[in-house]
């Protein structure tokens, strides 16, 4: 597959036609609420009517990625060749914006980038604990530690996710919906429709390895524009963190989720490998904004 095509996928329009902001924004408030304990939208009929909008936006990204799964190869070695190339090949593999951060923006230029991410971020371990649901044994159990490792193996000062909300309050980052570009907050609404529609499981599958398998890089970078900034260590540790635990967690969920399941049905294969590249898309789309808003580049 050749690496310059596939970094820089067809432009389908998703991100520039008109009513995309608007409906990214409308997606984002609708899985807040869906996602809240106790929450009062279930049932609604403005929710049906997004759930529709839900699988039309998922619909249009599957269009896009759609020529980049022909030959795919299913044996389940090939496959995982396939699939572990992405991290260099992948769509936004390599992109400018990350050196540029570590090496040249300033405070400021950082808080903006961070709230952006801060404001698309789904929470891995939810994503993965709606995944999991009817795994297979092995793919269950790797899942399982992968979770405990995101939960801070039963430590709350070891949670990922209030570690990252701790870096929020030492910048004093408030990301709303409303201040977000769309391209993140698609992310965001692409990764929980995902997982929270049973039938793209697979898709689920895919898209996290692909954040396991491409994360650490960047998050070396961010950590290196932190550090440069003066940022303590403490703070910036969920950046540190996983730009070395991604590192084992991709070994164990290739061998152990992906590899496992090809191996039990090849068929899997497809949505796995479309999933992974429906994640990696919707970031390099991010990306591309990022860089236009911060004037990275010529």
């Amino acid at each position: 597959m050749d690496r310059q095509v596939l970094q820089r996928l067809p432009e389908d329009g998703t991100s520039v036609r008109p009513g995309f902001e608007h409906t990214q924004r409308a997606l984002a408030h609708f899985n807040k609420r869906r996602l809240t304990p106790g929450g009062d939208g279930d049932g609604v009929p403005d929710d049906h009517a997004m759930l529709a909008v839900e699988e039309s936006f998922v619909q249009a990204l599957r269009k896009s990625v759609a020529p980049f799964l022909e030959g795919l190869p299913t044996h389940p070695a090939d496959f995982m060749r396939w699939f572990q190339e992405l991290k260099e090949t992948g769509p936004g593999q390599q992109d400018a914006l990350f050196p540029w951060l570590a090496a040249h923006a300033t405070y400021d230029q950082v808080r903006w980038f961070l709230s952006q991410e801060v404001a698309g971020e789904a929470g891995f371990e939810d994503l993965l604990a709606v995944t999991q649901v009817k795994m297979p044994s092995r793919a269950k159990l790797e899942m399982a530690r992968n979770f405990w490792d995101e939960m801070g193996r039963g430590r709350a000062d070891g949670m990922h996710g209030p570690m990252l909300e701790r870096l929020s309050r030492a910048l004093d980052l408030h990301p709303a919906i409303e201040t977000t570009v769309p391209a993140p907050l698609g992310l965001g609404n692409m990764m929980v429709a995902l997982a929270f529609n049973r039938r793209y499981a697979c898709q689920s599958v895919g898209a996290l390895g692909a954040i396991e398998l491409t994360a650490p890089t960047r998050a070396g970078y961010v950590v290196q524009a932190l550090n440069r900034l003066g940022v303590s260590r403490r703070d910036s540790h969920y950046f540190a963190l996983h730009a070395v635990i991604h590192l084992k967690h991709s070994q164990s969920w290739n061998a152990e989720v992906i590899e496992q399941l090809v191996s039990e049905d090849n068929s899997r294969a497809l949505a796995i490998a479309e999933g992974a590249l429906l994640r990696l898309w919707c970031g390099l789309r991010c990306f591309d904004r990022y860089r236009r808003d911060l004037k990275v580049g010529p």
